[in-house]
This record gives C-alpha cells, structure tokens and sequence, in this order.
C-alpha cells in the first residue's frame, strides 16, 4: 500500500497525475468512515484549474446521487490514503507514464501492478465538464420547484428525480419521432403532480426542439395548480398552464385546442388534441385518460398505468382461479398484465398501433410500464371483431364481468 501511495504522491508532485479511480467498497468498514454512507459506490478524482490554482475535483458516487468536493494536492494524498485504509479495496492512478493498480483482499493482502503507458497521454483539466443535456438545470423553474440550487446546481437529495425527469424527456422525445404534427402540438398532461415532468416536456420541446406547443397540466390538487402557474407565470412560459380538475371531468380549454371562444362558451371533450399524456393516474384515472385521449382524436397517447384494483376486484370476486391466480402475489401480477393489456386492445379497436416499454428501471418502481398508442389508419371492421374476440376471451378465462375502459364502447356507440 505504501509503494502505490508513494507513487501518488510522487504523480501529484511533478504534475504527472492524470485520474484516479476508487471502487469495491469494503461494506463492513463504511460505519467507520465518518459520513461516508453505505451506499458508495465509487470515487473519481481528476486534476482541474479552479480560480487559476491547480485543484483535484473528487465525485463521490452513490446509488443514487453524485457528490463533488475539491482539494489541493496535499488535501488530496490525505484524502486518497484515508480512503484505501477505511473503504474501498481497489485503486487505479493513470498518470502520463504509466498506470498503477493496488488490489487489496479482504483479509488485507495487498498487491500493486505498474503497466507502462505506451501511447501519448494528455491531462483534461477542464473544470466544468459541459453535458449534453435534454434539460438545463440553470433554468429559473428547476430552482422554484426545488430541484437545484439558485445557481443552477442540482442538489445532493435531487440527483435522482433529475436523472428520472431526463430519461423522460428522451422515451417522449423518441416516441414522438414515429409521429407527424402539422403547425401547433396541442398537450394534455393528466395527472400533473408538482409539475416536474410537464415542466421538463414543456422546455425540451420548446427550447431543445423549438417546437410550437400549447400545454396544459390537469391537476386535482388546488396548492399544486396555484403554485405551478406562479411559476410560470413567473418564467413567462407562454402557451402553458395548470388546470384545476379531475380527470373525468376535464375538458380542452382555449390555451390546448387554439379554438375561438365565443360568448364564455366552454370547449367540448372531442376538441382536438395532439398528446395525451398520464402517468401514474391511479386505478381507473388511467381509462378516464385514455377516453379522453380517444375521444379528441389524439395522435400519440402515452401512459405510465398506475394500481390495477379494478380487474383485482372483478378477478376475487368472480372466484375463477387457474394454476397462476391461485397465488395471491401472482393474482396481483396477472390482475396487472390483463388491466393493461386490455387497454393496449381497446385502443387498437380505436385505430392506435400500441406498444409496450419500460418506463424506469425495477430497481425503482415497480410502476414501470409505458403504454404508448399512435393513431394509425381505421381498422377494418373484421380488424375490430378480431381484437374484441380476444378481449373477451381474456375476459372470460379470468372470470371479468368488464373492464372499466370499456365503457369508452357506450360513449362512442360501438358494439
């Protein structure tokens, strides 16, 4: 350990330190490292020019956020050495002759490897790496809504939903690319929360895309629609807003569908609308949503389905049972797959080519579907009796009286 300390100190004296990297953790040592928490995962150290001075920037990497701090090169070798003793069992220095790996096994034996570097090696002392972003942190509204600080970094405990809130923005940004929109994008974000999604959407396709978009987020939570227009109004976001409503009572308003309003007379619900977007609306808000996406003739409805109590319900209370639903836990599973699989048909008897994708990782949430349907042609009328033969099989097998979204059928006079 000292060889491979000595050659450390040796690179950050001469100028020759290019990148250190830090991993394998030594779990039953972390207790004993301070804050150190027990979720580290690794340490990345590089050399950058901070205020004209040399410095050493440290990324501490969590689960599920990223810290940075930055030292001088003696704080550095006191930082590095306290490291390898208290966490983490392998090292690697890169410096521009050679690179140094120190091993150590969890009984303490220790080994160190020197490869000669054989290429010509350049150091990146660049302070601020710039990121290709679909979201800018340094917008005013991210600081509002609490997600980073008022310099626009995000902050420690938000690391995480930032990443989410991106990872969105690329799925909608990718489904949106199979899909034709003439002049203005008309969207409708059901369920909308504390915003954060739709402010991110709103900006990608405004600022990213320039884009010409009116949106709106549905919001039943009076506090949360009075808080999110504050802040648009604010930002002077134009063509946005929140509304107050339920979903199942929601109807397009002027700022969605562009159409002229005479006499205070309110938008009808098949006002034409482009997106449709609800993700997590819980238990049947889902269908609401989807009803409301088919009946404005959207062209691209996107939902993350919430809790699936509705066919739960109709599945325990018809008591048909087969070798999978006899197990509570798989029941819940199977009561899952048929909500959101009878979903997919319905709206294929509407005329939308469906899919089905991964939305956030498991290790997150276990909401990590996306159901994604883009209007395509009319189907035929044999297409339709097709899909609702196999509704109904489904239907019948797992002993379900209906499914709540079809009720959509009624609405549109459909057998």
């Amino acid at each position: 350990m000292q060889k491979f300390i000595n050659k450390l100190e040796s690179s950050l004296k001469d100028g020759s330190f290019v990148k250190l990297t830090l991993s394998k953790p030594d779990k039953s040592h972390v207790e004993t490292y301070g804050r150190m928490s027990a979720d580290i995962r690794n340490v990345y150290v590089k050399p950058i020019i901070l205020r004209n001075e040399k410095m050493y920037s440290f990324t501490y990497r969590y689960e599920r956020r990223d810290e940075t701090k930055n030292y001088d090169a003696q704080q550095s070798l006191e930082v590095i050495t306290n490291l390898i003793s208290e966490i983490f069992l392998n090292a690697t220095l890169f410096t521009l002759t050679e690179d140094v790996t120190l091993l150590i096994s969890k009984k303490g034996k220790t080994t160190v490897m020197t490869k000669a570097v054989k290429e010509q090696r350049e150091q990146n002392v660049e302070h601020d790496k710039v990121k290709n972003r679909l979201i800018n942190p340094e917008n005013p509204w991210w600081f509002k809504l609490g997600l980073t600080t008022r310099d626009g970094k995000v902050t420690a405990d938000m690391q995480h939903k930032f990443k989410q809130i991106c990872k969105y923005v690329e799925i909608v940004d990718g489904v949106m690319k199979n899909v034709k929109f003439d002049g203005k994008i008309r969207i409708a974000d059901m369920g909308a929360g504390k915003g954060y999604l739709t402010l991110a959407l709103y900006e990608y396709l405004t600022q990213k895309c320039k884009y010409d978009i009116a949106m709106e987020g549905v919001e039943i939570r009076p506090d949360l629609v009075a808080k999110i227009n504050e802040i648009i109004k604010e930002s002077n976001l134009k063509d946005f807003r929140f509304v107050e409503s339920s979903i199942d009572s929601y109807q397009l308003s002027a700022i969605s569908c562009q159409l002229p309003i005479a006499n205070n007379q309110q938008p009808t619900a098949n006002s034409q609308l482009d997106i449709l977007i609800a993700l997590h609306a819980c238990n049947t808000a889902t269908d609401d949503a989807i009803i409301k996406g088919i009946e404005s003739g959207a062209k691209l409805i996107i939902c993350a389905p919430c809790c699936h109590k509705q066919i739960r319900q109709e599945m325990e209370k018809s008591k048909v049972v087969d070798a999978i639903t006899r197990y509570g836990i798989f029941m819940e599973r199977q009561a899952v797959m048929i909500t959101d699989t009878i979903r997919a048909l319905i709206l294929e008897y509407f005329g939308y080519k469906t899919q089905v994708m991964e939305f956030i990782e498991m290790e997150h949430t276990p909401k990590n579907v996306l159901l994604v349907g883009r209007k395509t042609n009319e189907p035929s009328a044999e297409e339709k009796e097709a899909v609702l033969k196999e509704i109904n099989n489904l239907k019948e097998r797992y002993g379900i009286e209906k499914h709540y979204l079809e009720k959509v059928f009624v609405m549109n006079n459909e057998q």
